[in-house]
């Protein structure tokens, strides 16, 4: 939940928060939360969930360099727009590897049950 909030906080309130945190920490903290997610919801370990998981998010940075019809209509829906985004950026693609990273250093001195 925290994830999600301040990566919603870097979407909603950008007037209000460094540039530099607007630019980069949703796609750095989008990219942790899909780590985590696969690693919650599918209960995989960490490297199977940081393979498969920039797999997933740079195929969905590659997606924006698409925009049919059906995909453009998806994307100007707000919950998909934020799941899709709009627009390839080469950045976007470093901070998610950097996110994802940095998932795996958490995940890793994260206590275990």
């Amino acid at each position: 939940m925290i994830l999600i909030a301040m990566g919603l906080a870097s979407r909603t309130i950008s007037n209000q928060l460094p540039n530099w945190y607007v630019m980069y920490a949703g796609d750095f903290l989008w990219a942790m939360l899909i780590f985590f997610m696969y690693c919650l919801v599918f209960n995989l370990k960490a490297k199977k969930a940081f393979i498969i998981s920039i797999i997933t998010v740079y195929l969905i940075e590659i997606s924006q360099l698409f925009h049919p019809q059906w995909l453009d209509y998806l994307r100007s829906i707000k919950l998909f727009s934020l799941i899709l985004g709009f627009a390839f950026l080469w950045s976007d693609i470093v901070a998610y590897t950097f996110g994802l990273f940095f998932a795996v250093i958490v995940d890793k001195w994260m206590p275990k049950s």
